[in-house]
């Protein structure tokens, strides 16, 4: 980097300490911590570069919680050993001059940017973490043994780093949930910091892949984040109108108040209840994103689907009908050569398990 761009990054933010700069050696990130760090104040965010808006929310967010004289790395670091047989390893972006520009300017203290050999000394690691169940579904199925390969190298930058706090986007949900399973389990001396996924202003989730997208492609590929809007926006008409009905006076069976309310949307609600079980909604959250996926794939260039879910965030597998709480609803598909992924988080039933109580 040179000292210009490194000056223009340093002044974009209000901080009292000077940046440690590029660092390429795990040495050199040692030095550094012990120059700039501070006990309870290092915070790490662990990236693969082409760094973009929601890369640098993250740094914003470690930044903050860390204060100006805390000392936030950002790492970039493309891991060969999380790209499966025909995944874009080599096409993967190297763009680290303007990496540079992104992270400073966001708050970050140094950027560690080792070779593969500082980070695999010897070659690819013989003993590697292992992802378990939760590291087999959705995209572990896609791309097997992806996981493996992400928990190990993320163990390791937690150990050349030694963070306090460890900022990861909630845009690879069950990236961030096996990372928060991999510390709880290993006991990593780290708190796992969870940042909402950031969107360009049509509603696609950022990622270093859209850069991929034809214009044409790039239309249908709205259809992933269109789901997810379509499935949350029917989940809260859902549960607005059983909130209506809980509030008729007479009765606490569901169906029959939905019906009470004479009204066409609340007779079409009355039977998506029938069809699914009582009170959680799961059905109309599956059936609205699957309607935005299924025109799609009718769309030229077409989405191909991989999978849409409905998890549970504790462990990704699939949650049944009646299932009340907390849910994510997680989307993958191929747009052309691109493969793209989005979820959102839902609150299932929330509305009647408060409204209806005892009588669920």
């Amino acid at each position: 980097m040179s000292l210009s761009a490194r000056d223009r990054a340093a002044s974009a933010r209000p901080v009292r300490h000077r940046p440690a700069g590029l660092l390429r050696t795990a040495e050199d990130l040692r030095d550094a911590a012990a120059r700039f760090g501070a006990p309870g104040g290092n915070a790490v965010v662990m990236t693969m570069g082409a760094l973009h808006e929601g890369h640098a929310s993250l740094v914003r967010a470690a930044r903050e919680r860390v204060g100006d004289q805390g000392f936030v790395v950002v790492t970039v670091f493309v891991n060969p050993l999380q790209f499966g047989a025909g995944e874009d390893l080599d096409r993967y972006p190297r763009t680290l001059e303007a990496d540079l520009e992104v992270a400073f300017g966001a708050g970050a203290s140094a950027v560690f940017a080792p070779s593969v050999d500082e980070v695999y000394p010897g070659g690819e690691p013989q003993v590697r973490i292992t992802a378990g169940p939760m590291g087999e579904l959705l995209e572990g199925a896609s791309r097997p043994g992806h996981f493996d390969g992400m928990l190990t190298v993320v163990a390791k930058l937690l150990h050349l780093t030694a963070p306090d706090l460890a900022f990861f986007g909630q845009k690879d949900a069950q990236q961030l949930a096996l990372i928060r399973r991999m510390a709880r389990d290993l006991n990593f001396p780290v708190e796992i910091v969870g940042v909402p996924t950031v969107r360009e202003p049509d509603g696609l989730a950022l990622s270093s892949r859209n850069r991929y997208l034809s214009a044409d492609e790039r239309r249908t590929a709205l259809a992933l984040s269109g789901a997810l809007f379509a499935a949350r926006d029917r989940l809260a008409a859902q549960e607005a109108l059983r909130a209506r009905a809980a509030a008729l006076p007479g009765t606490q069976d569901r169906a029959e108040a939905l019906s009470r309310l004479g009204e066409a949307r609340a007779a079409a609600d009355a039977h998506a209840v029938a069809q699914a079980a009582e009170g959680c909604g799961a059905g109309a959250v599956r059936a609205a994103a699957r309607t935005v996926l299924d025109d799609a794939s009718r769309a030229e260039p077409p989405l191909v689907l991989d999978y849409l879910a409905l998890v549970d965030p504790a462990d990704f597998t699939e949650v049944a009908d009646d299932h009340d709480g907390e849910a994510i609803l997680a989307v993958a598909a191929r747009v052309g050569a691109t493969r793209l992924i989005d979820n959102t988080p839902l609150l299932l039933g929330a509305t009647m398990s408060t409204t209806f109580g005892a009588t669920q």
